[in-house]
């Protein structure tokens, strides 16, 4: 028999869930010791920024090249 997966509804998009997490981590990063831990925190809140920025992007109307 096959698990059964639990779903949830998503009230907020994924770039907001993104950003939220991106400030939560910059928020406890900024309570820590300098270190590797704090180290990965920050990364990890960079890598949510850059994706939300790239959904953002890719969600965007195509804009047509110049010249064409």
């Amino acid at each position: 028999m096959t698990a059964k997966r639990t779903r949830r509804k998503q009230t907020q998009s994924l770039q907001e869930r993104l950003l939220l997490s991106a400030e939560s981590a910059r928020e406890r990063a900024r309570r820590m010791p300098p270190g590797k831990a704090r180290e990965i925190l920050l990364r990890r809140a960079k890598q949510n920024e850059v994706t939300s920025n790239l959904a953002d992007w890719l969600s965007a109307p195509v804009v047509q090249r110049r010249g064409q």
